[in-house]
């Protein structure tokens, strides 16, 4: 195979199990706690600290919506 090829293959197929790894990692598996949970947090924060450091801190009304509307999710599962 061309090598040039070769690492457009290994570059899209590391991509891409990156990327299903982290879908279903985060995947919403029911209100019951399960093995994966400490891992998705860890996934969770790390996703907020980068999209803080990029695009800076919420202001204080962001998060409070936030925070209600996440506490009001939990209340809808039965």
């Amino acid at each position: 195979m061309n090598p040039r090829l070769d690492k457009v293959v290994r570059a899209t197929t590391v991509v891409a199990t990156v990327t299903v790894s982290y879908f279903l990692l985060t995947a919403d598996y029911g209100p019951e706690p399960n093995v994966l949970d400490p891992v998705k947090k860890a996934i969770q924060s790390a996703e907020t600290s980068v999209k803080e450091f990029i695009f800076g801190p919420k202001s204080p009304s962001q998060e409070n919506k936030i925070e209600k509307g996440s506490s009001n999710a939990g209340k809808e599962h039965p």
